[in-house]
């Protein structure tokens, strides 16, 4: 089967040929038909200091936000049919350390990324832990599907913000992140969402199409300056970082009302200077928030049947996996809101 691959502590990937993995104990095997390109891939391909942990697990098939069908079911595996179609959770806890046999698997501390420190989705097979596997109804697309692990990182966002009815949101950040923060904010009862980016039109577009009219884009007005004039009249109640950029903080926090809520979702590879005095008087909280509770995913699967031809906006390209690359390049520039790669067979039997 083909796969694309981390081989090296470097810049690059490489498409290679491999065996097909057998499901372990515990295990199943499934058949990828749509893999998420996403920053965290193109943090790996670039090879960010923030991800040279995984030095260690190399050479790794990536890709984490992925849907298939079971293919072949392991020893000892209940619950789960061949032909299942499935989301996957790519967080693999231990099931033995202290958090994991006391029933807080979330707060497992040696867990392991399916795509990051375990082989990944670009592939035409991945075997996953069966307690990874998320149902999915068969007539959700395999496309929206793979949504799944995204929308749980916007989720979790904006329940880490406490967003309730009436709140002033912003959102910093037009990518799959940030249309999904603003999609959950707007469901949590949010009277005003903005979604600000930089250079960002063809995302800022796909908003548009998701319903959001109040757009920023920094490229065309100073940052300070845009925010000052929309919280003018009101500051914001929360407001949800998802770029990863450190210039964003500062301005944001300044846009934000007394006791307001700043959540950090983006990665950012340096520490980031703050006011601590301005947010102190102002009583202001920060919270960090990353990947979403187990518990979580059947709502975020529910929410995407609920609003599967919505959704389907922010899937933005398709290539085939032999095309990978081309995909990456076009999520690295801005051209995508989302690129899905399948595997070359899937691409061949639609065109």
């Amino acid at each position: 089967m083909k796969t694309l691959r981390k081989v090296r502590p470097d810049r690059g990937l490489e498409l290679q040929d491999a065996p097909t993995p057998m499901p372990g104990p515990g295990e199943v095997l499934v058949q990828v038909q749509a893999t998420g390109v996403c920053g965290t891939d193109l943090h790996i391909d670039k090879w960010t200091p923030s991800y040279h942990f995984m030095g260690s697990a190399l050479p790794v098939t990536i890709g984490h936000e992925f849907a298939g069908v079971v293919a072949a079911l392991g020893q000892d595996v209940h619950g789960l049919a061949v032909g299942q179609r499935v989301t996957v959770r790519p967080s693999v806890v231990c099931g033995v350390c202290a958090a994991c046999t006391e029933g807080r698997a979330d707060d497992c501390v040696t867990r392991k990324g399916i795509g990051v420190s375990r082989d990944g989705a670009f592939a035409d097979f991945v075997r996953v832990p069966v307690r990874n596997c998320v149902p999915v109804p068969q007539g959700l697309e395999p496309k929206i599907a793979a949504l799944a692990e995204p929308l749980s990182v916007s989720w979790e966002a904006v329940r880490a913000a406490g967003v309730t009815a009436g709140d002033k949101v912003l959102v910093l950040g037009p990518g799959n992140i940030g249309q999904g923060i603003a999609l959950f904010a707007r469901a949590a009862g949010a009277a005003e969402v903005v979604v600000a980016g930089h250079g960002d039109a063809p995302r800022l577009q796909i908003l548009r199409q998701l319903g959001f009219d109040q757009l920023l884009d920094f490229a065309e007005q100073p940052m300070a300056e845009a925010l000052a004039k929309v919280a003018s009249s009101r500051p914001f109640d929360v407001v949800i970082e998802a770029t990863g950029v450190a210039a964003v903080i500062g301005p944001a926090m300044q846009a934000l009302k007394p006791r307001g809520v700043l959540v950090i979702t983006g990665i950012h590879a340096a520490p980031v200077a703050i006011d601590l005095t301005a947010l102190v008087r102002k009583h202001q909280e920060i919270r960090g928030s990353y990947r979403a509770p187990e518990a979580a995913w059947p709502q975020v699967v529910a929410f995407m049947e609920e609003h599967q031809s919505l959704l389907a906006h922010m899937v933005t390209h398709t290539v085939p996996l032999s095309r990978a690359l081309e995909g990456f390049e076009l999520a690295r520039n801005k051209t995508a809101t989302k690129v899905m790669v399948v595997p070359d067979v899937i691409e061949e039997a639609s065109a």
